[in-house]
């Protein structure tokens, strides 16, 4: 009889058991519903309106058409014979404003070119283009040539160097890369970016629509956060209030890999400097030393006090090191 109790008490037990842990997953399930609706519902709320291109373009923006996509970009020197033609590609979320201060100081060695990737600034964000790294190095391929650019110099930074050096990959006429704290080993990108599961793309584009969040975001990233003026963001938010940002920006998000950049870098045949902020605070010093390494031939220039931002932190020392580099590999007279 004691035994009959013990077992009908054990047997009670397991199936209040059951019943508790099936009551709390369902209400797990049912607030994982409710939270991830009302995401669905934050990211699709209707939020500032849409300003057309049209209206934010500045004196100096020119544009470039490559199928159908047109991209926005400014030129920096004169073309001609001893002057290398170079292309400086910004990284994730930004545009080309992160070379204002680089740009000007190599135009007085070189042809530059800045210019917005597609998706980014004022350039076009179609939500059905192919915004993966290999597809946007082909297209900037074709924009320069295009321009009537010849042995280009990709230079690019965080994401920017990452589909820099697919297009010295796969441009045979490429003359030299130059990498600036790039996305290639570590790119820096916060996690929630990362992940595509909707409605997260179309969150983290609205949350690089903030005003508030990009300054936060960008001011984390410098060793001197005063560069990050108002006028700064307010030129860095051209391309968030650009018609067609949310649904353009969203389809590129979906889009987000990383990693593949690894794989291509002992492909590199063309001379390859890198210029490095020593304390950014997203890339440890040593994965400057994995970069070189992994790019045969490669020469490396540290900037201390210069984070992630090498290039806005220290452009006197990065242009110098650009110019006596170019002369090193015999491209500038």
């Amino acid at each position: 009889m004691a035994r009959d109790a013990l077992q009908d008490g054990r047997e009670l037990y397991a199936i209040g058991a059951m019943k508790f842990f099936k009551r709390l997953t369902l209400a797990l399930l049912a607030l994982l519903g409710i939270t991830w609706l009302g995401l669905t519902a934050w990211a699709y709320w209707p939020g500032t309106p849409e300003v057309p291109i049209a209206q934010l373009v500045k004196p100096e923006d020119r544009f470039v058409t490559v199928n159908g996509v047109r991209l926005r970009y400014r030129s920096y020197g004169d073309a001609g014979p001893g002057r290398p033609d170079l292309l400086l590609l910004h990284g994730f979320g930004n545009s080309l404003q992160s070379f204002r201060e680089l740009a000007p100081r190599l135009g007085k060695v070189a042809h530059v070119i800045a210019i917005d990737m597609a998706g980014y600034g004022l350039s076009d964000k179609p939500v059905d283009l192919d915004y993966h790294n290999g597809p946007q190095a082909r297209r900037l391929i074709e924009a320069t040539h295009a321009l009537g650019l010849q042995h280009v110099i990709y230079v690019g930074h965080s994401l920017g160097g990452a589909i820099a050096l697919q297009a010295a990959v796969l441009d045979p006429d490429a003359r030299g890369l130059v990498l600036l704290n790039p996305g290639i080993i570590r790119t820096g990108v916060p996690k929630i970016v990362q992940v595509t599961v909707p409605p997260l793309p179309r969150m983290s584009a609205k949350l690089f629509g903030s005003r508030e969040f990009r300054g936060n975001f960008l001011r984390k990233s410098y060793v001197h956060p005063e560069i990050v003026t108002d006028a700064v963001i307010d030129d860095v938010m051209q391309g968030a209030r650009a018609e067609g940002y949310m649904v353009g920006m969203t389809s590129l998000m979906q889009q987000y890999s990383e990693g593949e950049e690894i794989r291509l870098a002992a492909r590199v045949k063309v001379p390859t400097l890198i210029p490095w902020g020593n304390d950014d605070r997203n890339k440890p010093r040593e994965e400057a030393d994995e970069l070189q390494r992994m790019i045969t031939g490669s020469k490396l220039v540290r900037f201390d006090g210069a984070g992630h931002y090498v290039h806005e932190e220290a452009p006197d020392g990065v242009a110098a090191a650009i110019s006596a580099w170019l002369s090193e590999i015999g491209v500038r007279s």
